[in-house]
């Protein structure tokens, strides 16, 4: 996680005149900001050069929370506009920016990408956006065949910092070169918009042809062809339908008709594969809570079906009552022991009871792992007290609270720059009241959770708890926190000064706050977040964590999802149980963005798909990461599957691990509490792969298979149906006995 920082760019270099597209690594590099410095008539001479293909850390250059500029010195020669089919438009393409940038030519604007600190709306970062300006030949202010001043202002909100990843690059492009093609799949409304965009102001028409293909089947169900003619600023587009029940793939193209160029998406669309849950009662959680004795009790009955709703119970242990009208079981209980009743649930459609034990004792939190939402992958540090109770209104409104998430966790970012006289924690101007957001979430019969470091600051530069455990232990108890999230970040410069950097050295910080913790009269989770350093899976127990990330943060990529998940879990599965988890960081669904600029997952609908099913296997915190109130049927789908969850919630809480490794197929599986086991069928290959589950059947010990069980569709299948083909970055996910 990064902190929030400043930083503007400026380079000098001279080139000579050349008919193909200019390229410049040079530039001259000042810290600081100066307006003056974008007018092409302020003196260089005297700043220093960077390479702007490599960040400006990697030159020796820690500029973080401010400006500074590059600027280049470049000849510009006329021929370049010869061998073109226009010749309006000339486009600079600059390096990525670290995290946000204007572009001047000659003392003019020519872009911007991102938002600077001061700017309308605050600060955001586009680091990983690619940037191209386009300029009018005649009005831009491009001085042919002399000198030509590129300034680039960057602000950096963290390292590292600076241009980065390419050269500079100014070319004349053709006509048709302008064109993008954009692919939004609005599965709520089943169908996907293909819309063909302009960026440049020249004339451009052709065919667009769309086609939708059943991948399961390979049948064409839905063709539409439509000339379009896209302008700058209008864009053209086709909405196309599609069966969202369907697993398809939806395949664009346009041809230019002038210059013949051809223009292609592939996009595999979102598909809906958990079944619609009945009107009447269904239990959807594990048939336990634990709780230390003289804790209170809060725990929602996590239960589906039509509203309104009435709840019972028989049998229910002195100390504890279960609200009517919500499922809601909250009070304490003195006395260690197991306490086992039936709750019933019925509604206008039926009934529906669950067996349910509660167990009282000194290590009994969470006995299953976390299920709830965490503020960090959606709006990063621009989160607000106001968006949590939105999000946890989302919640309970969207029905994600009768699927077992409860958790609502405020991650960085809700601390006040100092602590108050005494000491204690103070809150932000975006938290009017802690303790009043604690009630409010537990008259819902959710949970609270919160954020900090051992160190001086967190990672987004707010204060730590260093040297105030005690103090910060006790305000969470007072406010009703359930849960700590307690993030290594500044606790690095404090180790840094540890002679002995042993395992020890690891596991002071946090065996100090454990023990503060523990000594509150209310259960509080206890999450370590130092990214697997000292194999924390070794000790983390030890420190009475109940759970401890494994790697660094996840992002909504392949290659992260494939690096943190089928690399970097296999082994673990030993050091995981009842009470203490692996985790491997929160799910990266629905709309993300680390800031209020949200956007879809780049996760394709597969990828989200094996995401799930691999993190339920390995008992991970499954803690949603997107704003619950844009989440679409889709996602829904895949967060409230109840046979697939309760892989996830099963109380022998055994993680799976990788039991078959054949190229790119791998099998993960996990014992379950009633004798059957669940197992992942992974394609972590490019291509579809045809795969036979009895070609395993005696490396995963299976001599007699009694009964199989697709937990997706939640649909029986027969014992020889074992031949699937499963799409790349796809899995398919059964229930089997043996």
């Amino acid at each position: 996680m990064k902190k929030l920082l400043l930083t503007w760019v400026v380079a000098a270099f001279t080139l000579s005149a050349a008919a193909q597209p200019i390229n410049v690594s040079k530039a001259r590099f000042q810290k600081g900001d100066n307006p003056e410095w974008a007018k092409p008539e302020t003196s260089d001479a005297a700043w220093g050069e960077l390479d702007m293909t490599k960040t400006w850390d990697s030159q020796g250059q820690s500029i973080n929370n401010a400006y500074a500029w590059y600027r280049v010195h470049v000849s510009i020669p006329k021929s370049l506009l010869q061998g073109k089919d226009q010749n309006r438009i000339v486009v600079f393409d600059l390096p990525k920016a670290d995290d946000t940038d204007e572009c001047y030519l000659n003392g003019k604007l020519i872009g911007k990408t991102g938002r600077m600190p001061g700017d309308k709306g605050g600060y955001a970062s586009a680091w990983s956006a690619n940037r191209s300006y386009s300029v009018d030949v005649k009005t831009g202010g491009i001085r042919w065949d002399q000198d030509n001043v590129i300034a680039i202002r960057v602000y950096n909100s963290g390292e590292p910092g600076g241009l980065f990843d390419r050269p500079l690059s100014i070319r004349v492009p053709n006509a048709a070169e302008g064109l993008s093609m954009h692919l939004s799949d609005n599965n709520d409304k089943g169908n996907c918009v293909v819309e063909l965009r302009n960026a440049f102001p020249l004339a451009v028409s052709g065919t667009m042809d769309v086609t939708v293909i059943d991948r399961e089947t390979n049948a064409q169900v839905a063709k539409v062809s439509k000339k379009l003619s896209p302008k700058q600023g209008k864009p053209a587009s086709i909405t196309v339908p599609y069966d969202k029940s369907k697993v398809c793939v939806l395949n664009a193209s346009f041809k230019d008709a002038k210059s013949g160029k051809v223009i292609s998406r592939r996009l595999p669309l979102k598909y809906i594969l958990t079944p619609a849950a009945p009107a009447t009662p269904r239990f959807n959680g594990a048939p336990l809570f634990g709780v230390r004795p003289g804790s209170p009790v809060i725990f929602r009955f996590p239960v589906s079906g039509e509203r309104p709703m009435k709840f019972t119970a028989t049998n229910l242990p002195a100390g504890v009552q279960l609200s009517e009208a919500d499922g809601v079981l909250s009070g304490s209980v003195a006395r260690q022991g197991e306490y086992t009743f039936t709750v019933t649930a019925e509604n206008a459609k039926g009934k529906a009871s669950q067996q349910f034990t509660l167990k009282v004792g000194d290590r009994m939190i969470a006995l299953t792992p976390p299920m709830g939402w965490n503020s960090w992958n959606c709006w990063g540090l621009e989160v607000t007290q106001e968006r949590v109770m939105s999000s946890a209104n989302a919640l309970m409104d969207k029905g994600l609270a009768d699927y077992g998430y409860c958790y609502m966790n405020i991650d960085d970012g809700w601390e006040a720059p100092e602590r108050n006289p005494d000491g204690t924690i103070a809150v932000n101007e975006k938290f009017p009241s802690m303790k009043a957001l604690g009630d409010w979430l537990h008259e819902r019969g959710l949970k609270f959770g919160i954020y900090s470091s051992p160190g001086d600051y967190t990672c987004g530069g707010y204060l730590g708890s260093i040297d105030h455990e005690l103090q910060d232990a006790e305000s969470y108890n007072s406010w009703g926190i359930d849960y700590l999230k307690y993030d290594w970040c500044g606790y690095g410069r404090e180790h840094a000064k540890e002679r002995d950097k042993g395992v020890a050295s690891y596991v002071r910080p946090y065996l100090l706050m454990q023990k503060f913790l523990r000594d509150q009269p209310r259960d509080i989770f206890y999450s370590l977040c130092q990214y697997g350093m000292a194999n924390v899976w070794e000790w983390g127990r030890f420190v009475d964590a109940n759970s401890w990330r494994t790697t660094g943060d996840i992002n909504d990529s392949w290659g992260s999802m494939f690096e943190i998940g089928f690399r970097r879990q296999v082994g673990l599965a030993p050091y995981a149980g009842p009470g203490h988890w692996n985790d491997p960081d929160m799910l990266i669904l629905g709309k993300v963005g680390w800031s209020s600029n949200l956007r879809d997952s780049r996760l394709t609908p597969d990828e989200q798909y094996t995401h799930i099913t691999l993190w339920t296997l390995l008992a991970s915190n499954m803690l949603i990461g997107c704003d619950i109130a844009q989440m679409d049927d889709f996602t829904i789908g895949l967060l409230c599957n109840h046979e697939v969850n309760l892989i996830n919630q099963d109380i022998l809480g055994k993680q799976a691990d990788r039991t078959v490794k054949d190229g790119d197929i791998e099998i993960w599986t996990r014992p379950l509490f009633d004798g059957s086991y669940a197992i992942g069928v992974f394609n972590v290959g490019a291509e579809d792969k045809e795969v036979d589950l009895a070609k395993y059947f005696g490396k995963l010990g299976i001599k007699n298979l009694q009964s199989m069980r697709d937990l997706w569709r939640q649909k029986d299948l027969a014992t020889s149906d074992t031949r699937w083909t499963v799409p790349t970055h796809g899995c398919k996910y059964i229930k089997v006995k043996y």
